[in-house]
């Protein structure tokens, strides 16, 4: 896996008045494949109207990618063991804390999976919690941070075959 690259393309232009510190925090986000992501300093950071609300901010989109990683190996993983998963949907959370004076950090995450399988019947309560544990072992991203990530798993759903 060595060797792999990604990039992204941040752009910003100052719209009020900067030397105030009464200009928009709003940006945009590129990525390869033409994806354009509006975003923004969290309004928990950046009071409006200097922040807005409804672009994602860094915060949120380090909860998300942490959240995404693991599910894509959580799926990948479950069909590697013939578990037929139909949905997948994750309440992800992250808390940012003063981690010493000055400094402010995400420390930790909490993923909220809710797992739906295509089976006749429950399977065996420990499959899940493995899985879970092989695909936060695996993921790129929780494995490139330092923060807790802890996992609640719901009930797990069945649709009949």
């Amino acid at each position: 896996m060595a060797g792999h690259y990604y990039k992204a393309q941040v752009e910003w232009a100052c719209d009020g008045d900067y030397a105030a510190n009464k200009y928009s925090r709003g940006h945009i986000w590129r990525f390869d494949g033409g994806l354009e992501v509006p975003a923004s300093a969290s309004p928990t950071v950046v009071p409006l109207p200097h922040s807005i609300e409804a672009a994602i901010d860094p915060e949120e989109a380090f909860v998300a990618a942490i959240s995404s990683c693991h599910m894509l190996w959580f799926l990948d993983l479950a069909r590697r063991a013939n578990f037929n998963v139909a949905s997948y949907k994750d309440h992800a959370e992250g808390e940012m804390s003063r981690v010493s004076r000055g400094k402010m950090a995400i420390t930790k995450v909490v993923l909220r999976p809710e797992v739906t399988l295509i089976a006749s019947e429950q399977p065996d309560p420990s499959w899940l919690t493995d899985m879970h544990e092989k695909a936060h072992d695996v993921c790129f991203i929780a494995n490139s941070v330092s923060c807790e990530i802890v996992v609640e798993q719901g009930p797990v759903r069945l649709i009949a075959p």
